[in-house]
């Protein structure tokens, strides 16, 4: 059966771009006009991926996203992000609010279909389980950061594969290149400075306001590196 998408967008046009295109790729779509109508259909409808932009009538975009996510049977739901806007932090605040992708108007019907299979290939792929380095600990299931018995943070689903990566290659710089791919899930995917805006806010729920012996650590010209102190990982 195919994958159902929902979109979630005010301006007509551009609404019907999205649905022929997504239509002709094979998917089916539920299209909506606002948040309001777009979340109840959510929540009783539960679509396979979400396109949603954010400046909507009535309830917003981001609303939408906070809700969805706060929904057991939607929490986990890809969302793509559509917005006019492209200042660094209106893409920062989606991340934040728990989409998975962006794309600023005007953009590529192409490059949408391209986003939303990577989401949908990357939600097909089950994860669960913990990892742990030394005293940190990172659980699968619940989007949790745990340092010792002491400290335990929430993360995002973009920061959680930001670590997930991490976690994998302990000890060892990995590229940024590789890091943006991974996070966003496809190549070419996701912003350098986004990137850097997610390691800085890891830092700061891990109590480090600067890099100086942070956990996630710069390697200049290369990328990051988790911090092992001499511990190996151990996935389970």
């Amino acid at each position: 059966m195919a994958e159902t998408v929902m979109v979630i967008e005010d301006e007509k046009e551009i609404r019907e771009l999205i649905r022929y295109n997504l239509e002709r790729a094979g998917y089916r779509v539920h299209a909506v006009a606002d948040g309001d109508e777009g979340l109840q259909q959510l929540f009783s409808s539960r679509p396979d991926a979400l396109v949603l932009d954010l400046m909507l009538p009535g309830r917003s975009g981001l609303e939408v996203l906070r809700e969805l996510r706060g929904e057991p049977s939607t929490h986990d739901m890809p969302v793509v992000v559509l917005t006019a806007r492209s200042a660094e932090m209106d893409k920062l605040l989606g991340f934040e609010h728990g989409a998975d992708d962006y794309l600023t108007k005007p953009f590529s019907p192409r490059t949408l279909i391209a986003r939303v299979r990577a989401l949908l290939r990357r939600a097909g792929i089950e994860v669960s389980g913990r990892t742990e380095v030394g005293d940190l600990v990172l659980e699968a299931d619940t989007l949790t950061l745990r340092l010792g018995a002491a400290r335990s943070v929430r993360v995002t689903r973009l920061e959680f594969r930001l670590l997930q990566l991490l976690f994998a290659h302990a000890g060892q710089p990995v590229h940024t290149d590789r890091l943006l791919a991974h996070v966003w899930g496809h190549k070419g995917g996701g912003d350098r400075q986004v990137l850097k805006q997610l390691v800085h806010r890891l830092r700061l729920k891990l109590g480090e306001d600067t890099e100086t012996g942070s956990r996630v650590e710069t390697v200049p010209a290369v990328g990051y590196r988790l911090n092992t102190s001499g511990t190996t990982a151990r996935g389970g």
